[in-house]
This record gives structure tokens, sequence and C-alpha cells, in this order.
């Protein structure tokens, strides 16, 4: 074993080389994601890179909504040696000023997707609880999810190309968000084509929302099961010292589009540290569904940290009037971008929401 790069400086963590991590779980991963909205039209991207250590491998995917059309790129290389450097193919993430500036780049030809994105923080980072969920009693040894996640509001300058047009992108209507996570977590095996995966067969109800006001921002997580048991929670307010706020247990109405699972609109009700009630409510501007090129768990052709050998890319394009489409993109995790109302304050973020299998307090 080598020294890594990194060796040289006083942040070890255990007795191994900064070259490796403290785990031989070949689901170690450790990766960013990131996405933006314009205010002024319905132009949504989602982008994220990862690496995993013990497979030998990174990628990447950038999807961008315009209209009803998504379009997205996805790479993977035999590249995760190289762990200073956050590139795969034509696709890369700089670090200018950690936790405040970065930079992604994506380049894939004149006539296809690119990115040339500056992100500024609006407010400091915040972690979420650490997420560690056990399989079932035969195999409660083992765990689907062992995680910590940091999250991040902001808003984006630079440029955006979609089939050969420039879009210019500016940081007073251009928000997003983005999230650096790492530990292990489900990855590598496809799930078929129009099928449920296995751990959500039971039912599945998630609901992640950042949202960023003039002078703070909010984030809440919850995930439920089948009968809205909590199994996970959080919801806090974080201004601009860093000083965080918990705003208790969020309680959810969401309305659905008639006859689907998505989302249009929803109220979350929480309560400051005074005890008083806080309200906003959500109204969805549009859409991605992360099945449908991203590489999350329900992407029916590939997934986070599948070998796909050296220099691997793919290319597709989506129309989401296609009922089958619409249908297949409608099972597992959507990413809506949002608008929000607190009070008289008026904010922008995402509201990302799964809903699959039975969820008696939804009506499912």
């Amino acid at each position: 074993m080598r020294p890594s790069p990194l060796d040289e400086y006083p942040i070890h963590q255990s007795t191994l080389s900064l070259g490796r991590v403290g785990t031989s779980d070949t689901r170690f991963y450790d990766r960013g994601y990131f996405n933006g909205h314009d205010h002024e039209s319905d132009t949504f991207f989602v982008a994220g890179l990862g690496v995993y250590p013990n497979l030998g491998l990174s990628d990447a995917f950038l999807m961008v909504r315009r209209d009803d059309r998504l379009r997205t790129l996805c790479f993977s290389d035999q590249v995760a040696t190289r762990r200073l450097e956050q590139a795969v193919g034509p696709f890369r993430v700089e670090v200018v000023d950690p936790l405040r500036r970065l930079r992604l780049v994506c380049d894939d030809g004149p006539d296809g997707l690119a990115a040339d994105l500056t992100w500024h923080s609006s407010f400091p980072a915040v972690f979420e609880p650490p997420q560690l969920v056990l399989g079932d009693e035969a195999a409660a040894h083992h765990a689907a999810y062992d995680t910590t996640r940091f999250a991040q509001v902001g808003r984006w300058s630079g440029e955006l190309q979609v089939d050969g047009e420039q879009i210019v992108v500016g940081r007073e209507t251009w928000t997003g968000f983005r999230d650096r996570s790492w530990g292990v977590r489900p990855m590598g095996t496809p799930t078929p084509r129009g099928e449920v995966p296995e751990r959500w067969a039971h039912g599945f109800w998630w609901t992640y929302v950042p949202l960023q006001f003039e002078d703070f921002f909010v984030m809440v997580v919850a995930s439920e099961s089948p009968d809205g048991e909590r199994r996970m929670n959080e919801a806090v307010r974080v201004r601009t010292d860093g000083s965080v706020e918990n705003l208790g247990w969020p309680r959810f109405d969401i309305a659905y589009l008639a006859g689907t699972r998505l989302p249009v609109a929803a109220r979350i009700e929480l309560t400051d540290a005074r005890g008083e009630p806080l309200v906003i409510d959500i109204e969805v501007a549009t859409a991605v569904p992360l099945g449908m090129g991203s590489g999350y768990v329900t992407d029916w052709e590939w997934v986070h940290g599948m070998p796909m050998g050296p220099n691997w890319s793919r290319r597709r394009s989506f129309d989401l009037r296609d009922p089958e489409i619409a249908a297949l993109g409608a099972i597992g995790v959507t990413d809506h971008a949002v608008r929000a109302r607190l009070g008289d304050q008026v904010g922008w973020g995402m509201f990302e929401h799964a809903c699959v299998g039975p969820h008696r307090p939804s009506g499912f």
C-alpha cells in the first residue's frame, strides 16, 4: 500500500492511510448531490458524483428538465483511486472554497447537455441525524443503510446548455440545494423495469424538504412505515450565523394529483422554540423523477456503484407526457422544485417525496 496525498495532512481518523476507508464493505460510497431551479421558468437540473473506494470506481449523472422533456447523462469509470480529483469523464466537481463555493462542470458536446455552474452557499451546512436501517430479523446484522449526510441551500451562477441552446444561470433567480453523504447504502444491482425494489414492497413513505427564505432555511426530513410510524424525524431552522432551532414534530398535509401519488401542494405544520406554530404552504413548480436516469434505486438500467467498465456513458431523453414513462417515473423518489410561503415570507426549495405501497395516514 502506498501513501495517499491526503496522508500529508494531520486529518487521520484511523490507523489506515487516507487512501483507504474504515470498512471493507463493498457498498461504501461517498457522494455529492446538487440541484438547481430557475424561478422564472420550469428549468430544473439534478446532478451528482459518487466514489466507491472498495469497488475501484466512480460515477456521475446530470439531468435537466425543460417543459415536459427530461434529458439525462450518466458516466462511470474505474477512477476511484484519484479521490482528490472529483471527476468522471467530462463531469467534474471542483471545491473552490470548502462549504461555501463549488464548481460543477460537464461538457458532453455541442448538441447535448453541458454545464459550467458555480455554487454559492446561502447558509452554513448542517448535519442530519445519521441513518441506520437494519435488514429483517434473519439478516439483522447486515445494515441496509448506515450513512451520514450534511445539507446546504444556496444559489447558482454560470451557464447550462440544452440541445445547443445556452441558458444563462443567474444568482438572482436560480436557487438550489446540495448534500454530501457517505457510508453504506444499497447499490450495484439495477431494478427490473417496472418493478418495485423488494425492500419497498411493504411500503415506503419518504419526505425530504430543504427550503430557503431570506433570513433562514428550514430542513424537514421524515420517513414512515405503512402504518404511519415515524422512523426518521428532523425539523430545524438554520440562521445565517449557523444557529439551529429545533422545530419539533412536523405534520404533513399533502395534496396529490388525482389518480396519482405525485404531490401538487403541501402544508407542513411545525412548532418553534417558544411553542408557537409555524405553518409552511408549498406549491410544486416542476419535478424530476430520480428513477429515470440518475442511477438511484429505481433506475431500471443502471444504478450507482454498478461496474460498467472504463469510460462508460449513457444518454437518454424522456417525454414525460408519455403515460408509460410517467408511470415508471412515479415508482420511487421524485424531486419537486417548489415555492414556499411562511407567513409573509416567500422561499424556494425542494419537496422530495415517495409514497410506494400502502401508507395508511395518506389513505393509500
